[in-house]
Formats: C-alpha cells, sequence, structure tokens
C-alpha cells in the first residue's frame, strides 16, 4: 500500500483550519507592513543555492533535492526562500524600483533531512524579504512584523533572540580568534565541528549536540568583535526594538544555517523550549547576496517561518482558531422526484450565497435527518411525498427543533432573509 514519502504529510481536513488561519493572518499582516506578494519556481538552477547558501553548509553538502531534467539542466527543489526572490529581484529590474522593495511569500520547500518532531522533508514557509536598505530601523520594523504576526496568531511564552554576526571587515579576525579558540579541542568535538572548523567554523557555535554545547559556552563573541559600523548598527537596532516595545534577550551564540548572513540575526522561539528544531521563525541581514548573485551591492534583510511548527505550538498552547462554518441548509428528500427538487433548490441556495449540501445516494429519511444532524446545518429543508403533492417544503430549525411548511418558490428568500 503507498505512503506519503518519509519525511512529508498529509494536511487533512481537521488540520486545514490551522493553516488556513495562519495563512489569512499572515497575508494581514504583510500588506500592514507594505510587503507585496512574490510566488516563485518550486525549482531553481542549482547554482543558485550553491552560491548563496554556502558550498559548505548542510543544505548543500547533504540536504539538496537535485535532480537532471530532460533538457540537461540541473535543478534543484526549493530548500529555502531567499535566495529565489532575491533572483527575481535581479531578473525582473527591482533595483530601478523605489527601494527598499518589500516582498513576501508562501512556499513549500524541500530538504533531506532526519524527519522529527518539527522537522520534515517538505515544510511550507511565510517568508518575507525587504531589499535596497541597509538602516538598522528596517531590521526592527522586519522584526517588529512577525513578532506582531506571532503573538497576534495568540501564541504566548515565546523568546525573541538577537545577535550581530559582523560583515566581511570584521568577521575574518573573528573567525580566526574562534578557529584559535577551538584547535586545541578537537578530541571532545564531534564528527561535524570536526569539519566545521575547516571550512565554516562560524557554524560551530550552532552545534547542538552535548559534546559541543559545553564549549560554544565559553567560545568568543561575534557581538563583541565588530567594527564600528557593525557595532553602531546593533547598537541601533537594540534602541529601535526598545523603541517599539519589543522584548529580545541577546544571545551571543546565534549564527543562523546560512552562509550569506552577516550583521543581525535573530530567531523567535517558543521559551523554555531548546534544540536544533525548536525556532519558529528566524531571519537577518544578507547585504552581500544580491551582489553573490551578479547584482548590484544591494542590502537586505529577511525572514521565514516554519508552519508547521507554528501549528505544533498553536496545538501545545491550545490556542482557539477560527474554523469554517458548517453548511447553513442540509436538504433531505424521498424519492427520485423529490431528489431533482432537492438539486434545484441547493443550486438555487448556493446562487445565493447560502451554502448548502444534501444525501446524493438515497438513503433513508431516517439516515438523512441523522446525516443532517452530524453536518452542524442550521437548517433541514425536507421534502416528501406530501410536500411533492403540495408544492411546498418542510422547513426545521435544527438548534430549536421546530418546523413549518414553506412554498418551494419563497424558501431562498426567506432563507436569505433569516
Amino acid at each position: 500500500m503507498y505512503k506519503a514519502p518519509r519525511g512529508t504529510s498529509d494536511i487533512l481536513p481537521e488540520d486545514q483550519p490551522y493553516f488556513i488561519y495562519i495563512q489569512d493572518r499572515a497575508a494581514y499582516y504583510a500588506q500592514l507592513y507594505g510587503y507585496k506578494p512574490i510566488e516563485t519556481p518550486v525549482f531553481e538552477d542549482v547554482g543558485l543555492f550553491i552560491r548563496s547558501v554556502g558550498e559548505e553548509t548542510d543544505i548543500v553538502d547533504k540536504e539538496m533535492y537535485v535532480f537532471d531534467d530532460k533538457g540537461n539542466s540541473t535543478l534543484a527543489l526549493k530548500p529555502e526562500g531567499t535566495a529565489p526572490v532575491c533572483r527575481a529581484y535581479i531578473e525582473h529590474g527591482m533595483q530601478n524600483l523605489v527601494q527598499p522593495v518589500k516582498l513576501s511569500y508562501f512556499a513549500s520547500l524541500f530538504r533531506y533531512e532526519r524527519p522529527q518532531a518539527g522537522r520534515f522533508r517538505q515544510h511550507h514557509q511565510f517568508g518575507a524579504e525587504a531589499i535596497g536598505d541597509s538602516d538598522p530601523a528596517l531590521d526592527a520594523e522586519l522584526i517588529d512584523m512577525i513578532w506582531n504576526f506571532i503573538t497576534g496568531l495568540g501564541l504566548t511564552s515565546i523568546v525573541l533572540y538577537i545577535n550581530s554576526i559582523g560583515c566581511p571587515q570584521c568577521r575574518p579576525a573573528y573567525l580566526e580568534k574562534l578557529k584559535n579558540y577551538y584547535l586545541d579541542k578537537t578530541d571532545v568535538m564531534c564528527g561535524d565541528c570536526k569539519t566545521r572548523l575547516d571550512k565554516n567554523p562560524l557554524r560551530l557555535l550552532d552545534c547542538k549536540k552535548e559534546s559541543c554545547s559545553a564549549l560554544v559556552d565559553q567560545a568568543p563573541k561575534s557581538s563583541q568583535n565588530l567594527c564600528p559600523e557593525c557595532a553602531d548598527h546593533y547598537d541601533s537596532l537594540k534602541t529601535y526594538l526598545n523603541l517599539l516595545a519589543i522584548p529580545y534577550t541577546e544571545n551571543p551564540t546565534l549564527v543562523r544555517g546560512l552562509d550569506y548572513y552577516t550583521k543581525t540575526v535573530f530567531e523567535i522561539q517558543p521559551r523554555d523550549e531548546t534544540g536544533a528544531q525548536v525556532a519558529i521563525a528566524g531571519g537577518g541581514r544578507y547585504d552581500g547576496l544580491i551582489e553573490i548573485l551578479g547584482g548590484k551591492p544591494t542590502p537586505a534583510i529577511g525572514f521565514g517561518s516554519g508552519m508547521e511548527r507554528m501549528v505544533l505550538n498553536l496545538k501545545k498552547q491550545s490556542v482557539a482558531i477560527p474554523t469554517p462554518a458548517p453548511p447553513k441548509v442540509f436538504v433531505a428528500y424521498l424519492g427520485s422526484q423529490a431528489k431533482q427538487k432537492a438539486m434545484g433548490i441547493c443550486r438555487d441556495l448556493r446562487k445565493n450565497g447560502i451554502a448548502s449540501m444534501q444525501s446524493l445516494s438515497d438513503k433513508s429519511m431516517k439516515a438523512q435527518l441523522k446525516q443532517a444532524g452530524k453536518s452542524g446545518a442550521t437548517y433541514t429543508i425536507i421534502i416528501g411525498e406530501d410536500e411533492l403533492k403540495t408544492g411546498s417544503v418542510t422547513l426545521r430549525d435544527m438548534s430549536e427543533g421546530n418546523q413549518q411548511s414553506l412554498s418551494i418558490n419563497e424558501i431562498v428568500t426567506i432563507l436569505k432573509h433569516k
């Protein structure tokens, strides 16, 4: 028997209201802050991610779904959302628009990871990118949007972590200091971190394995090794967050997992939860990415938020969400002639915006009325032999239990009024 591929899941009708709720609120906040929707292809040239994310990252090294198409192009299913938006920004000349260009998106992302709670090989993301401005006030505004979006969903007991990881001017000296700290500790480091020490030392701070976590606490801090420009940027960000009354905690070990980040990085996590797969949202500044992809030097900042993790936390915190309204009307009938009348009534009700349903399998009247009760319908219309003879219907109020006989021609008008 076929099953969903490992690391993927079906979003069944009972979970759809969560995703609809999240998408609705995300679209509302994106519009509120001036972000316009964009959609990029589900697959891209693999080189886009190798150049942007970085060859030494786990995404490129281990996790991308890569394939050759029939035209011998090497493509990758989208593992993250920022690089494709930056590619679109360059390709469609958005640098000629008023800056910053604010874009938001919903996307399916694909990574070959070990499945566990909060981590899937296909997941859904709400993201936003603000491209073309280096002002730390933009960083604060973006964080303000994602914070208000998440708290607006009803999630509480969350914490915002921030850090600065510097820029190409100050980071090399910091990385050298970081490597020197780790050089005599390789005997207690995990295998991945031994590789990172040479290839990507900043990722040493992102390791969640117990053998390495103790080393991270004593490691040199990026925020204490910033150049004057980066230090001023970080101080200004904190000033603006205070002004916006956004609570934050400085986390000097926060680095994020992609090579393109510079200066500001941030994550929002449930309070009192730790581990690699607890972040609800995260992002940062990537001032060099547009240039790496062939554009002019262009500062930018963005974030991504995993929708599955949001659903997980909404359930954990027992947040009540809006649920789809049941049909207003259920039409029950007896016999083939009444069935035709029932279909006509449903048609007319739907044309007038009244949600309705009927049984289509010629069940007994008792079974249909039982189905009507389970459907949650407010009213049930009954068409039996007597109703056919008189050209009427019986309208039953399901909550109060009373019923009345009405002309078949006036039922739509009366229900619209009700």
